[in-house]
């Protein structure tokens, strides 16, 4: 199971590099503009696929962090009195403050994600306002 973590690892390391170097190379090769301007709202896309990104990898963390948290009251529920069960509820103590951590920063990201995708919106708005003449 490690080795195919670490392989999932490396195949998303090499996308993500691979993908902003293909990016810049297409919108660098327009063809058919003299001047290699680029596209309208180019910038406000590329945040709004980075928030998205970063949105879904912190859903993925609270997802992880809610199933701690459920094994963890099962482990409370199945510990037998004394030291054991003491140790329990601190681990489960551990694993809602790991996810209430990761609660909150999933919801902060969900609203960077709106924030984008709001000015995204007023880009195109603009662009379809103004005369491509």
């Amino acid at each position: 199971m490690t080795l195919t973590t670490r392989l999932a690892a490396a195949a998303t390391g090499l996308a993500l590099l691979a993908g902003p170097t293909a990016l810049a190379t297409s919108a660098t090769a327009a063809p058919g503009e003299g001047s290699q301007k680029p596209a309208p709202c180019a910038q406000q896309q590329q945040q709004v696929d980075k928030a998205e990104a970063a949105l879904e990898r912190l859903t993925a963390v609270f997802e992880r962090q809610q199933t701690k948290v459920k094994k963890a009251k099962n482990e409370v529920a199945e510990a037998a009195p004394g030291r054991e069960k003491a140790q329990a509820k601190r681990e489960l103590a551990q694993a809602k403050k790991a996810r209430n951590e990761a609660k909150q920063t999933k919801r902060a990201q969900q609203q960077r994600v709106a924030k984008a995708t709001e000015r995204l919106e007023k880009c195109q708005a603009d662009q379809a306002e103004t005369p491509a003449g």
